[in-house]
């Protein structure tokens, strides 16, 4: 499910489009499951938990980030 999330996200196709013989599932699956994390705030959590993995592993440059924090 998350593969055929990345795949329409990174591609751009439409969720109907999703092909399921890749094994990503119904398209309209993804699309739901993708409104309900958002809504949920998986992805945000997600995003600080790789930001703070990157941090930890010295690997995250800040230097071009904004001033908050």
């Amino acid at each position: 499910m998350l593969e055929g999330i990345a795949y329409v996200l990174s591609t751009g196709i439409g969720w109907a489009k999703l092909p399921r013989q890749r094994g990503y599932g119904s398209g309209w699956t993804c699309w739901r499951r993708t409104r309900e994390w958002q809504q949920a705030g998986v992805f945000d959590r997600l995003h600080q938990a790789v930001l703070d993995r990157l941090g930890q592993q010295g690997r995250l440059d800040r230097s071009h980030a904004g001033a908050a924090s």
